[in-house]
C-alpha cells in the first residue's frame, strides 16, 4: 500500500485505532520474523513449518484440504509436502473411507520433538491472556478470527489476480 494510501486511510482513524493497525502490523512482521527463526532450528522453510501447524491442528487431510486450509496452490502444497516427508514430520496414507485418495498426517513424535521451542511462547502467552477477563478474551477472539478469515480470503484474491 502507498504511504498517501494509507495516510488517507489513516486520517479516517481515531489515535488508538491508527495504534492498534500499528501494532497489527508489527505483530505480523514479528511472528513471521519468529516462525522463520524457528523453522531454521528446524532445518525448514518457514511455509513447510506452518503448514506442518496446520495439520497438527485438522488432522489427517488431503493435499487439497491443505491447500484450502493454507491458501496455498495446491502445486505449492504438493512441494511443501514431500519436503515434510523427506524430513520425517509426515506421511502420506491412504484415506480408510476412500481408498483412491491419500492423506496426509503428522509424525507425532516427530513434531512433538518441536515443543521445547514453544514452552517459553506458550507460557508468556498464557500470562499475557490471564489478564483479560472472560468478555474481553471473546472480543479479542472475535476479532482475531475476523482478522484470520480476512487475511485468507484476501489471499485468495490475490492468488485470483495471478491466474
Amino acid at each position: 500500500m502507498s504511504s498517501d494510501n494509507r495516510q488517507h486511510l489513516d486520517g479516517d482513524l481515531t489515535p488508538l485505532q491508527q495504534e492498534l493497525l500499528l501494532e497489527l502490523r508489527k505483530n505480523s512482521a514479528r511472528a513471521v520474523m519468529l516462525h522463520q527463526t524457528i523453522s531454521e532450528k528446524l532445518a525448514l522453510n518457514a511455509t513447510d513449518h506452518k503448514c506442518l501447524d496446520f495439520l497438527m491442528n485438522s488432522g489427517p487431510v488431503t493435499a487439497g484440504r491443505l491447500a484450502e486450509l493454507t491458501g496455498l496452490t495446491t502445486g505449492a502444497v504438493t512441494n511443501v509436502i514431500d519436503r515434510l516427508e523427506n524430513a520425517g514430520y509426515i506421511v502420506r496414507e491412504k484415506d480408510p473411507s476412500d481408498r483412491r485418495k491419500v492423506v496426509v498426517k503428522p509424525v507425532v513424535s516427530q513434531v512433538n520433538s518441536m515443543n521445547p521451542l514453544f514452552d517459553s511462547l506458550m507460557r508468556r502467552t498464557l500470562q499475557i491472556m490471564s489478564q483479560y477477563d472472560e468478555r474481553e478474551t471473546g472480543v479479542i477472539l472475535n476479532f482475531l478470527r475476523e482478522c484470520n478469515d480476512m487475511t485468507l480470503e484476501e489471499m485468495n484474491k490475490l492468488k485470483e489476480d495471478r491466474e
